[in-house]
């Protein structure tokens, strides 16, 4: 598997965890009224990991939106310093998407 994640798959990644930590806070309410001390022990367990999920989540989501910021800030700036630059990438690209949906 590659290390570095895509920014589409850290947003999954982010979405999907915020499903499971609100399963678990779901779950951990529904045993509230649970007695037995495996249930109590385990009960604590899982909320001492549910809070270090929640704190990677967050770290996560916020790497997220700092790298997607600076890809933004990257290619205005390339936009600016290099403006028939920019306008010959998006030429080209626009040719190739147009030839590709041409053959269809």
């Amino acid at each position: 598997m590659s290390k570095q994640l895509t920014a589409a798959n850290k947003d999954k990644l982010v979405s999907d965890m915020k499903v499971v930590i609100a399963d678990t806070e779901e779950l951990l309410r529904a045993t509230t009224g649970v007695a037995g001390e495996k249930v109590g022990e385990l009960r604590e367990r899982l909320g001492v990991h549910l809070r270090v999920a929640k704190d990677r989540v967050i770290d996560l989501e916020h790497a997220v939106i700092d790298k997607t910021k600076a890809a933004a800030r990257a290619t205005d700036d390339f936009v600016h310093d290099e403006p028939w630059k920019a306008v010959g990438v998006a030429a080209a690209i626009g040719l190739a998407l147009g030839v590709l949906i041409g053959r269809r």
